[in-house]
């Protein structure tokens, strides 16, 4: 079966900071049209920043849209242009004062494919120097060095709820038990 849905008309609803949103009217495989809310996001790069001790540098700030402070590993969005290994290293210097001797692509993922079409290129690092850090000015974060089996514990007791960070936590984890190769 062909499961393709054929875009029949595109309505511009919103124009933010980072996001917009579209209304599409697409046609179905059966040939009933419907509607899809579609967010354009212009993708993200995450850091994956693993020391010889096996663990990761982790970033704390508060996330309004669940009203709570999240501890997260470093990310953030691509700027016009940027590749995304150019972006994994400007964050993890702005957001962890980190700089990567080797920083390795290991996957890419759509966060919410449901809805939107934001990527997130995810790299390990790792060969790490301390610096600096320098967030921009509207970020209000701080740093951790936390073992990656105390992670997986915090993710299991639903204390990490960032799926990026989950999927980065689980990738390290594979790392470190040299299950997966980089």
């Amino acid at each position: 079966m062909n499961y393709e849905e054929k875009t029949v008309s595109r309505e511009h609803k919103y124009k933010g900071n980072i996001i917009s949103v579209d209304m599409l009217t697409v046609t179905l495989p059966d040939g009933r049209q419907a509607t899809r809310d579609v967010v354009k996001h212009p993708g993200a790069s995450v850091v994956i920043p693993l020391n010889e001790n096996g663990e990761l540098y982790m970033v704390r700030q508060y996330r309004k849209p669940i009203d709570r402070t999240s501890l997260e590993l470093p990310a953030g969005k691509l700027d016009p242009g940027e590749a995304p290994e150019v972006c994994a290293q400007r964050e993890l210097k702005e957001e962890t004062g980190l700089e990567a001797g080797e920083i390795k692509h290991v996957i890419s993922v759509h966060s919410t494919p449901g809805f939107c079409n934001e990527v997130l290129h995810m790299y390990i690092a790792t060969q790490l120097k301390e610096g600096e850090s320098c967030a921009d000015e509207d970020e209000f974060i701080s740093t951790e060095k936390i073992p990656v089996q105390k992670l997986i514990g915090m993710i299991l007791n639903h204390e990490i709820t960032d799926a990026k960070t989950i999927i980065g936590v689980l990738l390290a984890d594979k790392i470190l038990k040299g299950e997966i190769s980089i």
